[in-house]
């Protein structure tokens, strides 16, 4: 099982981003997760293209792409040539997100879907689980950064995981909001293969960056 760490850029220092980003290069098993917000889907702003694309030219390394806004569809096709790696939409954004997906993996090698927390696995049909790559599991509301894990997303994560193994299907399985290395070691037992943390991995300096993303592969 692999272990990925997606830091979440939204929590690095962006009037020095070019130097945070190359902390990390030659990492392997990681990726750079963008939190794309709108005002609208979720109460905060983010970045937009201008910023992804400059991002992509400042790192080798992938970039993963999570959209929480009201129309995926407009930002599936707008940032198709960002140079992600990964773009995920909720699926609770999405009427037909069977067809967003074939939509998007006209442009993205992989394509995944997020749920929030009160999203029952049981709401994601089988045929839609078959057609992705990735499905992010939200331990927070989505939002804002810093908020409390909430231990009830693991139960989530091995329902997901036993769906995958009865099925033989490949997605992977990515977890987001308040991991550390105190909840890392359970969401890798149920499961999961992709973490994503923000303020968790940014903090203490250039070194101390690197000694927590390796803190988080521990089990």
């Amino acid at each position: 099982m692999k272990k990925i760490i997606s830091p979440s850029l939204l929590s690095c220092d962006f009037l020095n981003i070019e130097k945070e980003l190359s902390y990390f290069e030659g990492q392997k098993d990681f990726w750079f997760h963008l939190d794309i917000m709108d005002g609208h889907f979720v109460p905060n702003l983010t970045f937009g293209k201008p910023i992804i694309k400059m991002i992509s030219k400042k790192t080798k390394l992938p970039l993963d792409a999570h959209l929480m806004v009201t129309n995926p569809a407009f930002h599936l096709k707008e940032l198709k040539d960002c140079g992600l790696h990964n773009i995920t939409f909720h699926l609770e954004a999405h009427n037909t997100p069977e067809e967003l997906v074939s939509l998007a993996k006209e442009h993205y090698s992989s394509v995944g879907i997020s749920i929030k927390p009160k999203t029952k696995v049981s709401e994601i049909s089988l045929s839609l689980l078959k057609k992705i790559d990735l499905i992010l599991v939200m331990s927070v509301e989505p939002g804002f950064g810093g908020q409390k894990f909430m231990p009830e997303s693991i139960e989530k994560i091995k329902e997901l995981d036993n769906l995958r193994k009865e099925h033989q299907l490949s997605f992977i399985i990515q977890v987001d909001g308040g991991i550390s290395d105190q909840n890392s070691k359970d969401l890798y037992q149920a499961g999961a293969d992709n973490l994503v943390a923000g303020s968790y991995v940014f903090k203490g300096g250039a070194q101390a960056y690197i000694d927590n993303v390796e803190s988080l592969r521990k089990v």
